[in-house]
């Protein structure tokens, strides 16, 4: 039996996300030569607490460790069948406050895109608070305007989810999905790259003196902030996004100050 198929072929089977696969098989890979040649039937709980050890004395962050500690968990338990209940969690490196750019701060980016097509994708990946990877992604099909909604296929965690399309586009995007046969956004070989879209931003900022780095995410940020700052309630903003838990939204947004929550103390009742 070849260990990193087997376990390739069973993430895959449980469906888990192209990127989990990916990066599980890397720390796999990087467990199997650690152990020299040994046979993976002789795998140990006490050889994957080596190999932490070891990962853990390069000082990489603690995220880092607990997801090697989980690829490592699926393949002894889920692949080889053996007990490796580790009763190890390392703590994550402390988060921080994600950079958002204000109403005006967006327009003025936007305003300093020349090409319509570029534009187009920026505005869309604001008002509809998507990924850089969504956006590239869509495909002419992924529209119903009769609906006012568009599709993200095989979004993070390989899930579909809905997204509102913006009225103020919404010609544009009908034009646009009328010259293009399959992507939505072509590049030059399938869809435009996220590369393209990190550089586009880029440029955008430096052109608006920006202090900030802009990068294609902090657009999702500003979606989310926005929306919460205009009082639409964390559920809804939650769906929108394609979180799982509420607390992933808040997240986004815990800088937003006080005086945007519509809350009361009791005190002041």
């Amino acid at each position: 039996m070849d260990p990193l198929y087997s376990m390739k072929r069973e993430m895959l089977r449980r469906k888990l996300s192209p990127r989990t696969v990916k990066t599980y098989i890397a720390y796999v890979k990087k467990f199997i030569a650690f152990q020299n040649g040994k046979d993976y039937k002789k795998y140990s709980k006490k050889d994957v607490r080596a190999f932490l050890y070891e990962l853990e004395q390069r000082e990489v962050s603690g995220s880092t460790l607990n997801v090697a500690h989980n690829a490592l968990r699926f393949l002894m338990i889920d692949v080889l069948h053996k007990a490796c209940y580790l009763k190890i969690k390392y703590a994550k490196t402390p988060e921080r406050a994600v950079t958002y750019l204000t109403r005006d701060e967006v327009r003025r980016v936007i305003a300093a895109i020349t090409n319509p097509k570029h534009k187009l994708l920026v505005s869309l990946m604001y008002g509809a608070g998507l990924r850089v990877r969504e956006v590239t992604c869509l495909k002419t099909g992924d529209f119903s305007f009769e609906e006012h909604i568009g599709w993200v296929r095989g979004g993070k965690g390989n899930k579909d989810r809905p997204f509102i399309i913006p009225q103020k586009i919404i010609g544009e995007l009908k034009d646009c999905c009328e010259k293009n046969s399959y992507w939505l956004f072509p590049g030059r070989h399938g869809p435009l790259s996220t590369r393209s879209v990190q550089e586009i931003v880029r440029v955008a900022g430096l052109k608006v003196q920006l202090k900030k780095h802009v990068h294609p995410h902090m657009f999702r940020h500003s979606f989310t902030t926005h929306l919460l700052e205009e009082g639409v309630d964390v559920n809804s903003v939650q769906c929108l996004l394609g979180h799982v838990r509420p607390e992933t939204t808040l997240g986004y947004a815990h800088h937003i100050r006080p005086k945007m929550i519509s809350i009361k103390s009791p005190l002041d009742r």
